[in-house]
């Protein structure tokens, strides 16, 4: 209903004064009771050398713990968001999710074998590969899962979207089977580890990992961007996007590939958060309309700032306990997904 106004103008600046008040928001809470005011002193010491009177332990709260974890979430929802926008692009349907094409479950599969058999053997990795032993393996299986959809889905004739949603169907009930055989053989410590991963969680927030999400943010950002125009022409229909000269079969190779990149990234460093990639697309759409030169970067911060949301509420409903983010999404989530299938179904008739 504001496609027509000057909302979709409003909008960016109206998010961006959100996102950074939950940015100040997020430095500021935790299990540590720390005031607005030291939060912000912590961060100029550790950051601009200003002397200020503030103990030494809440400036490594705030900076070394709080400041990381909020700029993963940062980069993390952004690209859930973006992923999730340009899935839902490629296949025009307003339910697609990232993890559509079984790429999260397998990504899962690849963290379960990390963290239950291969452990120790990652320890004698270097650094710049070994952002984690869940991680690399996550990462792994995620674009080994992504090729083989895209090889099943994919002829000489060209490629068949609803192929590859029963190619991702088959491949997260092999992961699913994986990952209940990884439970049954797990010790104490790795069933722990296992079920918290799933579960989502920026505790294991480090500069690594916030500049290996930052990276693929702005590459995923440079791409979709740059295919933004190309992605209005398909939500026309194949046939029309044929005919208006776009190659549509390399289009969803390099858009998809990507998705599943940005994906394995993100589920191997924060584990598994859903419905993000739902979530956002769909409302950025209702307030702005289907441009996707509109829709991607809207999408990114949207997503930012729900995950951020997320982060925020997890650290703080059960303190000094934390709720894994992955609950918190899946709880704001669910409702969502069961409104949007509700209008899908009126709208076809059943």
């Amino acid at each position: 209903m504001f496609v027509n106004s000057r909302w979709p103008l409003l909008l960016p600046s109206v998010v961006l004064f959100f996102l950074v008040s939950m940015v100040v928001l997020s430095v500021s809470v935790g299990p540590m009771a720390i005031s607005f005011v030291d939060s912000i002193k912590a961060l100029l010491v550790d950051w601009v050398n200003w002397q200020s009177p503030v103990s030494t332990q809440h400036a490594i709260v705030v900076s070394h713990i709080r400041l990381p974890r909020t700029l993963l979430c940062l980069s993390i929802g952004a690209i859930l968001g973006l992923t999730g926008a340009v899935m839902q692009g490629v296949f025009r349907n307003p339910l697609a999710d990232p993890g559509i094409m079984g790429v999260s479950s397998g990504a899962a599969l690849g963290a379960g074998l990390g963290i239950v058999i291969f452990a120790d053997v990652m320890i004698d990795l270097p650094n710049w590969l070994q952002l984690s032993t869940v991680s690399f393996f996550a990462f792994t299986f995620a674009l080994a899962v992504c090729l083989l959809v895209y090889k099943l889905g994919t002829s000489s004739q060209g490629s068949s979207v609803v192929v590859m949603l029963l190619a991702g169907v088959a491949i997260s009930a092999i992961a699913g089977a994986g990952m209940g055989m990884l439970t049954y053989i797990a010790d104490d410590q790795s069933l722990r580890d296992l079920s918290l991963w799933q579960m989502g969680s920026m505790a294991g927030s480090n500069w690594l990992s916030i500049t290996l999400s930052s990276i693929t943010l702005v590459f995923l950002l440079v791409v979709f961007m740059s295919s933004a125009q190309a992605l209005n022409i398909l939500l026309l229909g194949d046939a029309e996007a044929v005919h208006l000269g776009i190659d549509i079969v390399r289009l969803k190779r390099r858009l998809i590939f990507c998705c599943a990149i940005g994906l394995g990234i993100t589920v191997s460093i924060a584990g598994m958060i859903g419905f993000i990639g739902l979530i956002i697309p769909h409302l950025v759409r209702l307030l702005v309309g289907p441009n996707h030169q509109r829709v991607l970067p809207l999408s990114a911060m949207l997503g930012a700032l729900l995950l951020l949301l997320a982060d925020i509420l997890a650290r703080t409903v059960m303190a000094p306990s934390e709720l894994p983010v992955g609950i918190i999404t899946a709880l704001l989530g669910s409702p969502f997904f069961i409104i949007v299938l509700l209008q899908q179904r009126s709208k076809l008739g059943i």
